[in-house]
């Protein structure tokens, strides 16, 4: 089956706090199986999202998407083709082909999707045009267009709103200059299959208290990481893991950093209200 989804953020984190209402109302009825349970920890698809978009300095815009992963356990794997696509085939490839779980809600852990864990930047001219992303996963097939629709607008890299502002990150041992979703892009990276590869985040923010998230973007078997959640609580500093890569073949990382200022004991996920974290992206080669 194919669904048409044009689905706002702001549904999908209704969908994960409380019932799966907005979500439904928006699609077509061939997802009603998701009335019974929308979560659960497996079985589930993974619904692609398109998170919003924002202006860039030199005139022409940046689209930004994200998924939600229904199940609560289960990691699915989907590499680029014609399950993972989009088009027009000229902004294919940068999208993810892993899509963790999302974690079971619960009184000291605040639920959320993955935002905007990856963009395209269409031109000046883009007007009414879409960019189409498809994904399939558990026998569904579901698309989302991403359009410049003024109600879809994002703050980046700063809003004055929730008085927010992106860190600057580094992916080597030089001082944190990139901010924003846009995304800084690093390596290609050599390392061993089974072999743990040291990685690092620096962070350079205005105020103490950063929260970031590593994670496989894209890759032929599974990477696991010593640390996945980091929470900085100075304003300068290093968030380091070490990842392993199952096999050889082509990898993406992705780190996500947000501020983090409330200093509840687990971290407030901020990426719920839009605005403003920093994407990176480490390219790595794996040998056996």
């Amino acid at each position: 089956m194919r669904v048409r989804l044009k689905i706002t953020a702001l549904a999908l984190l209704t969908l994960g706090v409380s019932s799966a209402g907005p979500l439904l109302a928006q699609t077509s009825s061939s997802l009603d199986s998701f009335n019974d349970a929308p979560l659960r920890p497996r079985g589930q698809n993974v619904i692609p999202i398109f998170d919003g978009w924002y202006p860039n300095a030199d005139g022409d815009y940046t689209l930004c998407f994200g998924y939600f992963n229904m199940n609560t356990e289960q990691s699915l794997d989907v590499p680029l083709g014609p399950g993972n696509r989009l088009e027009p085939a000229m902004y294919d490839g940068v999208q993810p082909t892993h899509f963790d779980p999302v974690p079971a809600p619960s009184l000291t852990r605040i639920y959320r999707h993955h935002w905007c864990v990856f963009s395209v930047v269409v031109p000046e001219d883009f007007g009414t045009s879409e960019v189409v992303w498809t994904l399939e996963t558990q026998g569904n097939v579901l698309t989302v267009p991403g359009w410049l629709l003024p109600s879809y607008v994002l703050d980046e890299e700063t809003t004055t709103g929730r008085d927010q502002v992106a860190p600057y990150l580094s992916l080597n041992d030089d001082p944190p200059s990139f901010r924003g979703r846009n995304g800084l892009w690093e390596g290609p990276r050599v390392a061993r299959a089974g072999e743990p590869v040291p990685l690092s985040a620096r962070i350079s923010h205005p105020e103490a208290g950063t929260w970031l998230s590593w994670t496989q973007h894209q890759g032929p078997g599974p990477v696991t990481f010593s640390e996945d959640e980091i929470r900085l609580q100075t304003a300068d500093g290093v968030a380091t893991t070490s990842a392993t890569f199952s096999e050889p073949g082509s990898y993406v990382v992705r780190v996500q950093a947000i501020n983090d200022t409330e200093r509840r004991p687990e971290p407030t996920y901020g990426f719920e209200f839009y605005c403003c974290w920093t994407n990176g992206f480490i390219r790595v080669d794996v040998v056996e």
